[in-house]
């Protein structure tokens, strides 16, 4: 009973000084995101993922086989949805990316890969709370293949080929600027098409 309460008391001063420095660090830097988290805001985020997965989840293997149809699916499904914030290849360096709170990780490192399947399955499913992370889940089987998929595909990311992103890039959503110039590029063509077939016929010259 000491021991345990030893612990609790021990764990209080560890959460007292740690809230003490995540509050340090706003008052004195705000809450902009643009500045860099702290060690200590690093530290209870990294935490709180590793508790929000329960063991269960975490510990379960792969269900879905990694075949060429799968990964495939899953190359889409980033390029798609995920791309935006992480990049095509995985560094997070996106517009979107860079501007989140803590910014987006870089999938391709260590952080992020020595995670096991079943807490990056969780993570696309649930989400992160606090984050730009959304829950992707959709309470189906076939949602869940989907996120079991993805995650193979992020296993993949750091040997990613110049072909893959070449690829990714055709099945990147377009901002609304890159689809009004794509738009009026149409227009514009469809119009030197059709202005031939639309003209009137000239008249035969008389001498």
């Amino acid at each position: 009973m000491k021991a345990f309460l030893k612990a609790f008391v021990v764990l209080i001063l560890v959460l007292a000084v740690t809230g003490g420095i995540v509050a340090y660090s706003i008052a004195s830097k705000g809450i902009s995101t643009r500045t860099n988290p702290s060690m200590a805001e690093e530290t209870i985020a990294m935490t709180v993922r590793s508790l929000a997965t329960p063991r269960s989840v975490r510990n379960q293997p792969n269900p879905v086989e990694p075949t060429a149809a799968a990964l495939e699916g899953a190359l889409d499904h980033w390029a798609d949805h995920c791309a935006a914030c992480h990049a095509n290849d995985g560094s997070g360096n996106t517009q979107m990316g860079r501007s989140f709170y803590p910014p987006s990780p870089d999938m391709r490192g260590t952080r992020t890969q020595a995670l096991k399947d079943g807490a990056l399955f969780s993570i696309i499913e649930n989400g992160i709370r606090l984050t730009g992370m959304p829950a992707w889940g959709t309470g189906t089987p076939e949602g869940e293949r989907e996120s079991w998929a993805l995650v193979h595909f992020i296993r993949r990311l750091p040997n990613l080929t110049a072909t893959d992103i070449e690829r990714m890039e055709g099945l990147n959503p377009q901002s609304p600027a890159k689809f009004r110039e794509a738009e009026e590029a149409r227009i514009f063509l469809e119009g030197m098409t059709e202005a031939p077939m639309n003209r009137s016929p000239t008249k035969p010259h008389h001498d």
